[in-house]
C-alpha cells in the first residue's frame, strides 16, 4: 500500500503536482559528489548502506544529513546520487533489497506511472514525507541587467508554438526579450535549464508556463475545448536554441551564467541562496525571490520537496529508519536547523511536526496513517 503524508497550510499553487519520468545521466561533478561515503559500522556489507537518489535541488541538503549522519552515529554514511527526479524514481522502483535505492528525493510528487513501475517491480510499500519548502527562480550574473518577469512573458519567451492572433499557433518567433515585451531588455532569449527529467523542469513549466498560458484568452478557451491540447502547448519549451536543457546540475548552471552575462538559467531558490554574492534572482510579477516571499506564499514559483521512503528496505538496511528521523528533525530541519544554512525554507510547525510523527512511525516499524 502507497503511504501518503499529505500537505496543509500554504496556498494551494504551491503544491501542483506535476508528471514526467525518464532518467538522467549523472554529471561528472555529481558523480564526484555522490561517491564521498564513510565506513560502514561493525559488520555491515558495502552492499547494505543507505543509498539515496534523486532530484538535484534535494540532494544537497540530503548529503548535508547524510554527512552529519555518518559523523555522529555508528552507521555509514548514506551514498547519495543526483539523477534528477524522473531519474531517481526510475531506480528507487526498481527493486528491494539492501542493493538498491532505499531513498528517492523528488521536487514533484511521485507519478501514477511511476507507482505502477514501482509495484510491478514489487515495490508496493512506500511512505512520502515532504522536507522543506524550495523556489523557482528565474537568475542571471550579478553584473547583469535586471528583470521583472511575469508568467505569460515567460510562455511568450519559451513555448515552442504561440498563438497566431489567427485562431491557430505558430512557431515561436520572438529573439530578443523586449519583442515579447517592450518594457524588457534588448537581450537575446538564451535560458539555460534543467532537462525533461528534471522535478525543477516540470514545476516550471505547471507553475510558471502552464499558469501564464491562461492569462491569454486563446488558450484559456482551448483549455475548456480540449485540455490535453491546452497542456501540450502550455508544456512543450521551445528547441531552436533559446532554451538549452543543462543536465542535472544547478551549480553548473551558475558557473554557466558567470560566463554569458546575457543568459539566464532556471533553478532552485537554494543555489540561488548559496550563491548571491555572483547570480541576483529575476522578480516575478514584481515580487522577489526570497525566503520570506516563498514561506508566505506571495513568489508564485514555489514548491514542495519531498523524500520517498522504501518501506520493504526498513528491515535490511542498518540505519535506514534512523536516517529518515533525522532528515526531518528539529535539528536538521526546523527553523533553526543545520540544513537551513543550505539554503532550506522550513515547514510550518504544525507539518514539521507531521513529518516527524510519520518518521518516528517507521521508525517503530508500525503501519503508518495515510
Amino acid at each position: 500500500m502507497f503511504k501518503r503524508f499529505m500537505k496543509a497550510a500554504m496556498p494551494a499553487a504551491i503544491f501542483l503536482a506535476v508528471a514526467a519520468c525518464g532518467q538522467s545521466d549523472l554529471s561528472k561533478l555529481e558523480d564526484d559528489s555522490a561517491a564521498g561515503a564513510g565506513p560502514v559500522a561493525g559488520s555491515a556489507a558495502a552492499d547494505q548502506k543507505i543509498k539515496v537518489v534523486g532530484s538535484s535541488t534535494v540532494a544537497p541538503f540530503s548529503r548535508t544529513i547524510a554527512e552529519r549522519f555518518g559523523a555522529t552515529t555508528a552507521f555509514g554514511t548514506p551514498i547519495v546520487e543526483s539523477t534528477g527526479t524522473g531519474g531517481g524514481f526510475k531506480a528507487f522502483c526498481g527493486g528491494v533489497g539492501p542493493s538498491e535505492p532505499s531513498v528517492s528525493n523528488a521536487s514533484r510528487p511521485i507519478t501514477d506511472s511511476e507507482r505502477n513501475l514501482c509495484v510491478a517491480a514489487g515495490v508496493t510499500s512506500i511512505t512520502e514525507i515532504p522536507l522543506g519548502y524550495d523556489g523557482i527562480v528565474v537568475a542571471n550574473a550579478k553584473e547583469g541587467l535586471d528583470y521583472d518577469l511575469t508568467k505569460t512573458e515567460l510562455f511568450l519567451a519559451l513555448a515552442k508554438d504561440i498563438p497566431d492572433g489567427q485562431g491557430g499557433f505558430k512557431p515561436n518567433p520572438y529573439k530578443t526579450w523586449n519583442e515579447v515585451a517592450p518594457n524588457l531588455p534588448a537581450k537575446p532569449i538564451l535560458v539555460l535549464g534543467p532537462p525533461p527529467t528534471s522535478g525543477t523542469r516540470d514545476s516550471f513549466v505547471e507553475l510558471g508556463m502552464e499558469l501564464g498560458a491562461l492569462e491569454i484568452p486563446e488558450l484559456a478557451a482551448l483549455k475548456e475545448t480540449d485540455a490535453e491540447a491546452f497542456k501540450n502547448r502550455a508544456h512543450t519549451v521551445r528547441t531552436d536554441g533559446a532554451w538549452v536543457d543543462f543536465g542535472e546540475n544547478d551549480t553548473a548552471i551558475i558557473q554557466s551564467l558567470l560566463k554569458s552575462p546575457d543568459a539566464i538559467g532556471v533553478l532552485g531558490f537554494s543555489f540561488l541562496e548559496q550563491n548571491g554574492d555572483r547570480v541576483k534572482g529575476a522578480r516575478l510579477g514584481g515580487i522577489d525571490p526570497t525566503f520570506e516571499n516563498i514561506t508566505s506564499g506571495q513568489y508564485g514559483l514555489a514548491r514542495v520537496m519531498y523524500f520517498y521512503v522504501k518501506d520493504q528496505n526498513l528491515p535490511l538496511v542498518p540505519g535506514l529508519a534512523e536516517f529518515v528521523v533525522e532528515s526531518v528533525s528539529d535539528a536538521a530541519a526546523g527553523e533553526d536547523g543545520y540544513l537551513i544554512e543550505k539554503g532550506l525554507i522550513p515547514l510550518h510547525e504544525a507539518e514539521l511536526g507531521k513529518a516527524q510523527e510519520v518518521a518516528a512511525t517507521l521508525k517503530t516499524g508500525a503501519t503508518a496513517t495515510p
